[in-house]
């Protein structure tokens, strides 16, 4: 009686499983070589000519370098995103000794979302982003759960590691989600023995991603020109909020810059609230004159911010808070932008790029069949999948197993980054909080293949 009784107990991981891979193949039959837009084939040129702009995260466009030697193009890059997603959600299934059968049924809604069906495919940095979070955090669960075997134990901690560090290297402010990792690993080791071993391995697991972090950028940095890239992206950003202020505060004054940069007041005052827009930056920043003048105005455009923000705190929240509202609620799929489908671009990024547009029927099928149907409902809607997010983490708050605390970190890891958005966000695109969707897929798919809520 013994055998039927353990394959039964089996039966639901290795159909869940078998229908996880099934989904991941489907995906890439579906969307091979992937979908690629104005970023992603800049990003390509930069890895393929090895000299990086800083633009754009120097690790996005060193991996698209090597997937492009390994096939012209960027689907190896792709496929290697796709498979830490698909992975990390398949090695949940092993997190349980007693899988449910409603593991099965949430295998098969996963697998048929946009978040793993298409946007998987499309060469984003936010895609990469949330996959290596999502691939970092499923690691220190198998950890929390393999604490006792040292070697075990050792290497799911360094797999982490790494795949938290890729994440932080892939996205500005993906630093925050550092002190969440580290609280899981304490509260886990915490558990084995006591809270100051805890701290411990928390503070030295922080310095490994922090080590590991800051290497890899200082040798990315050995190929990087002489753009300021990350500087000008500062300054739009508070270009960006001085003309929403303007916007809201017609007569606010810019003492600073009327001295300092005359020209670029002046044009603030003339065109700031008018090219303002929470849709997007580029129209303010686009601007002829303006464009011509940040290289010239980075100080006086910083310390004018500054003053700004502290001397009128209300005004600047106020435009922050219509920026992220715009980004996190989606209520607005018209202006912007959701998803991309097949190749688009400049023709001389194309061209340079030795690629060809591309529009044919299966992109048609994915965008008009697909993908559209799904717009402005809760499948697509980040404020759906953080209410799922957030029951998710109160469950496994109240559960407390050892994996459950590292899941717990990557939803609250999910929810610290979404809300640095409310400070950074130029723009409404929908991948820029797609972490959210993905963590919160992953806890569902977690708590549904083990129901039991009992530790």
């Amino acid at each position: 009686m013994t055998q039927p009784y353990q394959l039964n107990r089996s039966a639901p991981r290795l159909i869940a499983a078998t229908i996880i891979i099934a989904g991941f193949a489907a995906m890439v039959s579906v969307n091979f070589p992937g979908h690629l837009e104005f970023d992603s084939i800049r990003q390509l040129l930069e890895g393929r000519s090895r000299v990086y702009s800083n633009w754009h995260p120097p690790i996005m466009s060193w991996l698209l370098g090597i997937a492009d030697a390994i096939a012209p193009g960027a689907a190896p890059f792709f496929v290697f995103d796709a498979a830490l997603a698909f992975g990390a959600l398949l090695s949940l299934l092993w997190l349980s000794p007693r899988p449910s059968w409603a593991g099965v049924v949430a295998a098969m809604l996963v697998v048929t979302l946009p978040q793993l069906f298409l946007f998987q495919a499309i060469v984003w940095k936010d895609m990469l982003f949330a996959d290596a979070c999502l691939a970092g955090f499923v690691c220190l669960a198998h950890a929390a759960v393999h604490w006792t075997s040292r070697i075990g134990r050792l290497a799911l901690l360094a797999a982490a590691a790494l795949f938290l560090a890729l994440a932080v290297l892939t996205r500005q402010s993906a630093a925050v989600i550092l002190p969440c990792a580290a609280i899981a690993v304490g509260a886990i080791a915490a558990r084995t023995s006591n809270w100051r071993r805890g701290v411990v391995h928390g503070a030295a697991f922080t310095l490994a991603c922090g080590a590991l972090t800051l290497g890899a950028n200082a040798l990315l940095q050995l190929r990087a020109s002489k753009a300021l890239g990350p500087i000008e992206q500062i300054e739009d950003l508070q270009l960006y909020d001085m003309a929403g202020m303007l916007k809201r505060q017609p007569d606010l004054k810019l003492p600073i810059l009327e001295r300092e940069a005359p020209a670029m007041a002046r044009r603030l005052y003339e065109k700031g609230a008018a090219l303002y827009t929470p849709i997007q930056h580029d129209h303010l920043t686009d601007d002829p004159v303006i464009h011509g003048l940040i290289i010239a105005s980075v100080s006086a455009v910083s310390r004018q911010w500054r003053a700004l923000v502290a001397a009128h705190p209300v005004n600047y929240l106020a435009v922050r808070a219509e920026d992220f509202s715009w980004l996190f609620f989606s209520r607005h799929p018209d202006e912007c932008l959701i998803y991309e489908v097949g190749v688009s671009g400049t023709d001389a990024d194309l061209a340079a790029a030795h690629l060809q547009r591309r529009y044919d029927a299966r992109d048609e099928w994915l965008d008009e069949h697909y993908a559209k149907t799904l717009v402005a409902t809760p499948v697509l809607s980040h404020p759906a999948f953080a209410i799922v997010g957030l029951i998710s983490f109160l469950i496994l708050l109240r559960r407390r197993r050892p994996a459950d605390i590292a899941m717990a970190g990557l939803l609250l890891a999910s929810f610290l980054y979404a809300l640095s958005f409310f400070f950074i966000s130029i723009a409404c695109q929908y991948r820029y909080l797609y972490v959210i969707d993905v963590s919160a897929i992953a806890a569902l798919f977690y708590l549904a293949s083990d129901l039991r809520l009992a530790r």
